[in-house]
């Protein structure tokens, strides 16, 4: 890793068995600063959850998805607003109305799998 990232999780769980989960634990585990983001938890991981994008203070450097398209339509201005340095589609998380949202604004994305980035040393 070049250097540590802050780092978006939205869709976050305080559920071990959950994917979100699973990357707030490793991307902690490689250094990140985790903004766990979530609209009725109050803490994951230790972390204290923002209940949408628009509070998050400050640059993200990876917005990384676990919400499924159809919510993730509905936050679309919202992950557009917080100009995030890329944003990562997990498996299940595409959305091709948000990916061309995501071109047109200059930010990149990728669909790949955080957890994998992570464990390859690719994130």
């Amino acid at each position: 890793m070049s250097h540590p990232q802050r780092v978006a999780v939205l869709g976050a769980s305080h559920k071990p068995e959950r994917y979100a989960n699973q990357a707030i634990r490793l991307l902690l585990e490689h250094g990140h600063d985790v903004v766990p983001v979530h609209p009725k938890l109050d803490t994951a991981e230790g972390l204290p959850v923002v209940h949408s994008l628009g509070e998050i203070a400050g640059a993200v450097d990876t917005l990384t998805l676990y919400i499924g398209p159809e919510r993730s339509a509905l936050v679309a201005d919202d992950i557009v607003g917080l100009h995030p340095g890329r944003v990562i589609f997990n498996p299940g998380t595409e959305n091709a109305e948000l990916a061309a949202r995501l071109d047109a604004a200059g930010i990149p994305h990728e669909a790949a799998c955080t957890l994998v980035l992570l464990r390859t040393g690719q994130f």
